[in-house]
């Protein structure tokens, strides 16, 4: 078979071992930087061959491209024959629907069951197809170094996670997925990989010093060499989406991608995922994790736009974390002076801060949306996600602090809501259990140096080294583990049933899925602490205070789901709503 490897760092020379065999490889004529086998020495390789790249008689490293790393990021890659797998199930069972349709759920392969494999969570994908959820999202499956980790400082972009089963698990819990209806979506890392096992750099400007981000020098996705990069990134991306059938990507803070070029990076793999959706005749989509609250970035290329499809919405989460909570320390503070009104504004606008000013970062922050011309769906609304829960001290969920009527408005505001809901994994029965940040380095000074980090990070407000989870204590990721017991367990049968119920509602009634945003009118009370909405010829309302409410939501509205028993509304349109409770009703 032929081998490549794009390796402008080499001097003179580039040795592929295989199988413990050295073969010489020859420059690349059309190609400047790649090395290539010889074509009438091609060396045998099949499903499994062990391989790696020596440059200028250095140490024999994995294949930047490596499409599995059995041992590691630190081990030989190894070849896999993707035409081996024999597909049970046609790829648009879970893929062709779009994300106006789509519930997405969010699960961390590790921590879904105690076993922490891609089969054992497979095992468990038929509760969440009967639950109502359409999209099962996938936190990052590169490998990393040791077992346990959130796979955000992955290496080699185009293997799976070697615990978590390698290539052919994906390809089961994928096939098993589609089997049951369920589209299946993964998060990727673009912004930085590493730093532990990165090799990249001994290969090719993979990085740059022109720009730098948090994890240090930027991906080079403008400066010189970058063309080659890009098409890195490009084409793992799409080998995703080809090789293993998986129906959309979430693309990790594209905020912190720096590209300065006219034509940039997302730009291009926009442009390629559509094609991929047009030759393979699925509904492919990218969704973006971003923090400049941007509506070019899901404006289409022809407008102006990035393309991408959908992105996250992180002001919505604020708003209605803040609503339910009190918290105002960091960047809640300005959601908390009014957070009824904020959750108001990001209902019917996206996002709160459109060009307002934003005190955490000093500045004005934001852009408005066109409401009359952007669809609803291209916003993913959600109560929690890994980030906002992981990142806190202790990995707290709502769970830990609110009731479950509160729990129950919260899925209200979600399932309802103009934007395409997501929800994390266990919030659906109001898991008590924590979702703490933990890694398993292998590296002792890696190790330390996160460790300590994690504790000056959270000592800054006010935390005491020995309450923040020392994210290298195995205990930390079992302590992160799911309880699926408590699924049939009081409370949390009940918040299960609530979830279901909403579901359920959205897909039944197309004024949920509505995606004109100019539709949604919102009014709320900020002194009593509650809300309500209109969804076409739906009403939705919750109330978050301790007492009784009553709010005007039409007459001759029927309930068509109430978390605390409520009876319809009076001849003058008022209904009175039990405190810590949500209603849908139908009116008209």
């Amino acid at each position: 078979m032929q081998f490549e490897v794009w390796a402008p760092q080499a001097r003179d020379r580039v040795v592929l071992r295989l199988d413990g065999a050295d073969h010489a490889l020859e420059r690349d004529p059309a190609r400047d930087g790649w090395w290539i086998s010889h074509a009438r020495e091609a060396p045998e390789a099949g499903d499994g061959a062990r391989y790696g790249f020596s440059l200028d008689g250095g140490p024999v490293l994995p294949d930047p491209r490596s499409r599995r790393q059995p041992d590691g990021p630190d081990g030989l890659s190894a070849v896999v024959d993707h035409d081996a797998y024999a597909w049970r199930h046609p790829s648009v069972a879970g893929g062709g629907a779009g994300l106006q349709d789509a519930v997405l759920y969010e699960l961390h392969i590790g921590t879904y069951t105690r076993e922490g494999t891609l089969d054992a969570a497979a095992a468990h994908l038929g509760e969440l197809a009967e639950l109502g959820v359409t999209h099962v999202e996938l936190m990052p499956l590169c490998p990393f170094p040791g077992t346990h980790g959130w796979g955000y400082e992955g290496v080699s972009l185009w293997a799976v996670h070697e615990p978590y089963g390698g290539p052919e698990a994906l390809k089961r819990f994928v096939d098993t997925a589609h089997g049951l209806g369920l589209g299946v979506v993964l998060d990727v890392v673009h912004n930085h990989l590493g730093p532990s096992g990165n090799y990249l750099p001994a290969f090719g400007p993979y990085f740059t010093d022109t720009h730098h981000t948090p994890w240090g020098a930027a991906v080079n996705l403008d400066a010189a060499g970058s063309d080659e990069v890009r098409a890195y990134l490009l084409q793992s991306a799409l080998a995703w989406l080809r090789d293993y059938r998986i129906d959309g990507l979430r693309l990790d803070a594209v905020h912190a991608l720096a590209d300065d070029r006219a034509l940039t990076f997302l730009e291009e793999l926009s442009a390629a995922v559509d094609a991929l959706a047009a030759e393979q005749g699925r509904g492919l989509f990218l969704i973006a994790e971003s923090d400049q609250c941007d509506p070019r970035t899901t404006t289409p290329r022809e407008a102006g736009g990035l393309g991408l499809h959908a992105q996250w919405n992180d002001d919505f989460h604020h708003a209605l974390h803040t609503a339910l909570t009190g918290e105002s320390q960091g960047y809640y503070a300005d959601f908390a002076r009014a957070p009824l009104a904020a959750v108001a504004k990001t209902l019917g606008h996206v996002f709160f801060h459109d060009g307002t000013y934003s005190t955490f970062r000093g500045r004005t922050h934001g852009r408005p949306v066109d409401r009359t011309a952007t669809p609803a769906h291209r916003f993913v609304g959600y109560a929690q996600t890994h980030d906002q829960i992981g990142n806190r001290a202790q990995g707290d969920r709502l769970s830990a602090s609110l009731s479950p009527g509160l729990l129950a408005c919260a899925a209200t505001l979600v399932l309802t809501g103009p934007f395409t809901p997501m929800l994390f994994m266990g919030e659906e029965w109001g898991a008590t259990t924590p979702w703490q940040f933990f890694t398993d380095h292998t590296d002792p000074e890696l190790a330390r140096a996160v460790r300590e980090g994690r504790r000056r990070e959270f000592a800054a407000h006010g935390w005491a080294a020995e309450d923040v989870p020392d994210p290298q204590d195995t205990a930390t990721r079992e302590r992160s583990c799911l309880d699926r017991a408590e699924r049939g367990q009081a409370p949390h049968a009940r918040l299960l049933a609530w979830h279901r119920e909403l579901i359920a509602l959205r897909h039944a009634h197309p004024d949920l899925r509505d995606p004109d945003l100019a539709a949604v009118r919102v009014a709320y009370d900020e002194t009593a602490r509650r809300l309500a909405y209109r969804r076409g010829d739906l009403r939705i309302a919750v109330n978050l205070g301790g007492e009784p409410a009553r709010m005007a939501l039409g007459r001759g509205g029927r309930v068509l789901a109430a978390w605390e028993p409520v009876e319809g509304p009076e001849m003058d349109g008022t209904l009175v709503l039990p405190p810590e409770s949500a209603v849908v009703l139908a009116v008209g």
